[in-house]
């Protein structure tokens, strides 16, 4: 009964606007003063700064700065050139375009919000002026940009790891199958709409401006060799690489010596923020953490759940409607750090494979980022594309039907995860 008094608290607080990462402080202190009295607070600075200040957390920062130098110094620019050259010529080929910079973009900021804001700004405003619905260029902005927490690297997947104790490499690894498949069925849910309005191509395929654009394009491949070929050899951690995705995106802008430090600014000041966000959430969880383990919630909802059933496919049919309700009302992060910690047990007490439930519950909250109300990505998105948010969930729920195969393939096939995780690290 007292554990359901202080999630009334948190619900209460969260209702009057009062911010997440406050509102789970506030309610984990008041826990621990009613069970264990003002002796339990002595502690509290002290466990919110261990909490906050993990060496994996530091990948956080790391890669959203990489994602904001790569975009002010050219090198986006230069994957739009490219990847126009290479698919251009199909009917539709922008929004095809956009999806492709997305799944590379993604490789380096981790976030979906820092994809859809600085990649929006620069597609969107083409797409309208090549004819392309406004709903329609912000939902293929969107939903591509979902691709930013399941391809590595992903904040979420970070945090996630940080809270289930689980491996950052191995999520990470476990992204990119799933990440592919889902950027091939936006793609093909693109071209069935280009057919559909009548879309033009963009430009006739054009083997010397392939060659062009590829050449001046060939040293922003570094970027992902440095993360993903680093990780995968297991040369570097996640957060090295996270270290080296920096040095190597400031390298790059001064090479091709376009840096637009107005733009650079911006984007670092807004990542700040975001990752500040990120942080006070870690620290907020290690405490309503820490009172949900004193209390033996996780313990008793995995006991509770077994008296229902035993077979981990009906757990994973439970939780992921859970977590698709949760991702309608919460950010990622915070979904990660508010629910992850208690279902983990229950998780373990199954079989059920972290990594393989830690891309599960990306999923999910990838199609969160995209039904309202929360819908973070999807109303910057709308925001850019000055659209009304319902036009545009009419035409995006075809994108989001995509993420949920993927999400069902990831769930009751876990080769499609796991292959390459098994293959590298086990």
């Amino acid at each position: 009964m007292m554990v359901f008094g202080i999630f009334l608290v948190l619900l209460a607080l969260i209702c009057i606007n009062v911010p997440i990462a406050v509102a789970l402080a506030v309610a984990a202190v008041v826990g621990l003063l009613v069970t264990e009295g003002v002796g339990s607070l002595v502690t509290v600075a002290l466990d919110m700064y261990d909490g906050s200040t993990k060496f994996s957390l530091i990948a956080i920062p790391m890669f959203v700065l990489a994602g904001a130098v790569m975009n002010a110094g050219g090198i986006t620019d230069r994957l739009i050139n490219f990847v126009a050259a290479i698919i251009g010529f199909v009917r539709g080929g922008l929004s095809m375009v956009n999806i492709g910079v997305s799944l590379f973009f993604a490789e380096i900021s981790g976030s979906a919000v820092a994809d859809v804001a600085a990649l929006g700004s620069v597609m969107i405003p083409q797409m309208k002026k090549r004819g392309y619905p406004a709903p329609l260029a912000a939902a293929v902005t969107s939903s591509s940009a979902s691709l930013a927490i399941i391809i590595p690297p992903s904040i979420p997947m970070i945090v996630y790891g940080v809270s289930a104790n689980a491996s950052v490499e191995e999520l990470f690894v476990a992204g990119v199958v799933p990440g592919l498949i889902g950027a091939a069925g936006l793609m093909g849910v693109a071209y069935a709409f280009a057919c559909k309005y009548n879309l033009p191509t963009e430009e006739a395929f054009n083997t010397k401006r392939l060659k062009e654009t590829f050449i001046d394009a060939l040293p922003t491949f570094l970027l992902p060799i440095i993360i993903l070929g680093g990780i995968f050899g297991g040369f570097v951690t996640a957060t090295e690489a996270a270290g080296l995705a920096v040095l190597a995106s400031i390298g790059l802008s001064a090479y091709y010596r376009e840096v637009n430090l107005k733009r650079l600014r911006s984007a670092m000041l807004e990542g700040g923020m975001q990752t500040a966000v990120v942080m006070l959430l870690v620290a907020s969880s290690v405490l309503m953490g820490g009172f949900l383990t004193r209390a033996q919630v996780p313990q008793e909802l995995a006991q509770s759940m077994m008296d229902l059933t035993d077979n981990k496919y009906v757990i994973l049919a439970i939780l992921n409607i859970f977590f698709l309700v949760i991702g309608f009302f919460l950010h990622s992060v915070a979904a990660i750090i508010l629910v992850v910690p208690i279902v983990i047990p229950l998780i373990q007490l199954v079989g059920i494979d972290p990594v393989h439930f830690g891309l599960i519950v990306t999923l999910n909250l990838a199609i969160g980022q995209q039904t309202p109300p929360v819908a973070s990505v999807l109303i910057t998105s709308c925001s850019i594309a000055k659209a009304n948010i319902w036009d545009v969930s009419k035409v995006n729920v075809y994108f989001i039907a995509v993420l949920l195969v993927v999400l069902m393939l990831c769930t009751y096939v876990p080769a499609v995860p796991m292959t390459l995780v098994e293959y590298f690290y086990r």
